[in-house]
């Protein structure tokens, strides 16, 4: 597996990464709704992919498998395709993120406990919580440091 910061991001690659964020989506947001889904598939997250400061890949035999955002110290987002889930990628990508660009906190939707838990066993603990995420739905947010960043 190889890690890459995308400087270039062509649509071609936003469209590859927006199908590996559904895919995932699919497997681990259970609890959102198919018309939530396509929003920020197509009013968000193209976007969001375009801007964010640091944005990592991870391929396997030159095909991406995953990806992380990075603003800041804080993570933004991590996908990773259900094919590849539970197989080390996403713990090597935090780990990467940690070395190199210091992350020491996160948010991660409280219905996602898979998700929760992952962060937990790599060392975040949860200190505050939301009712509402960022775009003001009713999807509970919890934000989680870094112990000893």
């Amino acid at each position: 597996m190889k890690l890459t910061e995308l400087f270039k991001r062509p649509a071609s690659l936003i469209n590859i990464l927006l199908e590996i964020w559904e895919k995932s989506v699919r497997e681990t947001h259970l609890f959102l709704p198919e018309s939530e889904i396509q929003n920020i598939k197509q009013n968000f997250l193209p976007e969001a992919l375009k801007n964010i400061t640091h944005l990592i890949i991870a391929q396997d035999d030159e095909r991406p498998i995953a990806f992380i955002g990075i603003e800041g110290q804080k993570l933004e987002m991590l996908f990773v395709t259900p094919e590849y889930r539970g197989k080390g990628v996403g713990r090597k990508m935090i780990e990467y993120a940690i070395k190199h660009f210091s992350i020491n906190e996160l948010t991660v939707n409280e219905q996602n406990p898979q998700a929760k838990e992952f962060y937990e066993h790599l060392g975040f603990k949860v200190y505050k919580r939301s009712e509402i995420d960022e775009q003001g739905n009713p999807y509970p947010i919890l934000y989680m440091k870094l112990l000893n960043s």
